[in-house]
């Protein structure tokens, strides 16, 4: 689609084609050369299950495509939840703990250069952000990013153990849930997150960017 001048152009992006600069997709690329085989040998394959995980690779793929849609759908599914990791991370050098997600950074039992590499929670909100001002929103996303949630939750709890409770599809605490059934909690699960994180982000960048 043509980009819209006039009334029609987004509040405060610039729409440029192919104006990622290369230095950056190089970068992003050999982080995850390093990230992906320590967190596979550390973790095992399933940690790449976690919103944030898959978020990153889809993020750099929407960098080095320069894809609107594959960005603006992380941007309503995950970065609202990486702001509040890096509240919660901020808050935890001033003793607090507001939400946990991000307790395990102060943990001295994990090796240093693990939590090291959590450090991209805090540089993927900075890239989505930046690839909303250069291409704006889509807003398809908001339909891409739900089905992509009812893809990704149904698989984690199939192939994931309670234990670990990646993407919470057994329970909103560090313990499985046993108020309901399994299986109900992951429908609500899957009702709920597209209203309750998607929606309201998806609105307010509608608003913001004015997507197209």
């Amino acid at each position: 689609m043509a980009a819209v001048s006039g009334h029609n152009e987004p509040r405060w992006t610039s729409i440029r084609r192919g104006r990622i600069p290369l230095w950056i997709k190089i970068i992003y690329g050999l982080f995850l050369c390093i990230l992906v085989p320590v967190y596979w040998h550390e973790y095992g394959p399933s940690n790449f299950l976690w919103a944030s995980d898959i978020a990153l690779f889809v993020v750099f793929a929407a960098v080095c495509l320069e894809n609107r849609l594959l960005n603006s759908m992380m941007a309503i599914g995950v970065l609202p939840l990486e702001l509040a990791w890096n509240l919660d991370f901020l808050a935890g050098f001033a003793g607090f703990r507001l939400l946990g997600m991000a307790s395990y950074m102060f943990d001295a039992g994990l090796p240093l250069y693990l939590r090291g590499l959590s450090l991209y929670h805090i540089m993927l909100p900075i890239v989505v952000i930046f690839m909303l001002r250069r291409f704006g929103y889509d807003l398809r996303a908001l339909l891409a990013q739900t089905l992509l949630v009812w893809v990704v939750l149904p698989i984690t709890y199939l192939v994931t153990e309670p234990a670990d409770n990646i993407n919470l599809v057994f329970g909103l605490g560090e313990e499985p849930q046993t108020t309901m059934h399994p299986l109900l909690y992951l429908t609500l699960e899957m009702i709920l997150v597209p209203i309750v994180i998607c929606l309201p982000a998806h609105l307010i960048l509608r608003w913001v960017v004015r997507g197209r």
